[in-house]
């Protein structure tokens, strides 16, 4: 939920770019990504609904070498930015249980 009011201004999560994913009694964080800042390497414009993008914006969300979710009501790909430069992300603050960490490699 954290994610999406961060993002969204909702507590939706399904607009989350965090799911929990589980097996049995094994539970999982998934993200959505990472975003990557990376050169834009396509030659196309890009559209997404009615609007076309020229620039490396959302298309960098949409690359396909990278995993991402899909918002349920908009069909817009969904990426982790871990909210920001530096990292903060909203669902490690608010995780009250202290299940998720944000570890520097």
């Amino acid at each position: 939920m954290a994610c999406s009011l961060s993002h969204a201004a909702v507590a939706n999560p399904r607009r989350a770019r965090i799911r929990v994913f589980h097996e049995g009694n094994i539970f999982f964080p998934v993200i959505a990504g990472p975003f990557v800042d990376a050169a834009c390497t396509s030659k196309l414009d890009i559209r997404i609904g009615d609007q076309v993008y020229d620039m490396c914006l959302l298309c960098r969300a949409s690359c396909p070498q990278k995993s991402f979710f899909i918002e349920a009501e908009t069909g817009f790909p969904l990426k982790c930015d871990f909210c920001g430069i530096p990292p903060n992300p909203s669902c490690v603050r608010w995780c009250n249980s202290g299940a998720l960490e944000l570890i520097d490699d």
